[in-house]
């Protein structure tokens, strides 16, 4: 009778029928160990069902929608008569407020050119892999860089009256801020957060919130000639 603790060469992917196996690597392999038994595979045909689950919630949530509430749509157009303020949609009304305050070549142009070159260009570089917290690492460095930029910042949106994007910025320069005074280990849930996030995090951070604030500013707060109104009145 042979002893069950042998171990036998055999080809075999089924863990539970041979716990007990010899791995052979070769140079250009890597060893991969997995902690836990996973119930489910996540396959074919388990992820085609869960598309379609999630398809058809979605297609039933937009028909119930569409039934309960009326599509905001104006009266046909008239070239003889241009609606005061014409407003582009929704998705372009933070573009349209940044017309606002910057000449149309920097809104119009360099932004969007540097947004779409960045998301080109950013994937191809290896910084922070791990994703570690921004601050965790030199931190006196990075705090230096930290207010340089956003003292350069905050002088450029103030030097175009650029206000509505201003807040939005303070508003992520006091949370950076709050996570370079933070660590790991901190007693705070928040401050924890805070510190382990890197800079993609913040830059993600900032961006969203400057979209929603253009957009709503542009949707809510614009009235004839684009000038400044509040959503209550007429």
């Amino acid at each position: 009778m042979s002893d069950p603790n042998d171990f036998v060469a055999e080809m075999d992917s089924n863990a539970r029928k041979t716990p007990t196996r010899i791995a052979f690597i070769t140079r250009r392999t890597s060893a991969q160990v997995k902690a836990a038994d996973e119930e489910q595979i996540q396959t074919y045909p388990e992820v085609l069902f869960r598309a379609a689950v999630a398809i058809e919630v979605l297609a039933i949530a937009l028909v119930t929608v569409s039934l309960l509430f009326n599509a905001p749509l104006e009266g046909l157009a008239d070239p003889s008569h241009t609606p005061n303020p014409a407003k582009a949609p929704w998705y372009f009304l933070g573009l349209q407020e940044m017309l606002h305050y910057f000449p149309p070549v920097v809104a119009g142009v360099l932004v969007p050119t540097l947004v779409v070159i960045a998301l080109v260009v950013i994937p191809y570089f290896n910084i922070n892999i791990e994703a570690q917290g921004l601050f965790l690492k030199d931190r006196r460095l990075r705090l230096r860089i930290f207010y340089f930029v956003a003292l350069a910042l905050s002088l450029f949106l103030l030097v175009f009256d650029v206000y509505v994007a201003f807040a939005p910025t303070l508003l992520v320069c006091a949370l950076m801020l709050l996570a370079a005074h933070s660590s790991p280990e901190s007693p705070s849930r928040l401050r924890r957060y805070l510190a382990s996030k890197p800079l993609s995090y913040w830059i993600m951070t900032w961006f969203l919130l400057e979209l929603v604030v253009l957009t709503a500013v542009g949707t809510f707060f614009r009235g004839p000639g684009w000038s400044w109104v509040w959503p209550w009145r007429s």
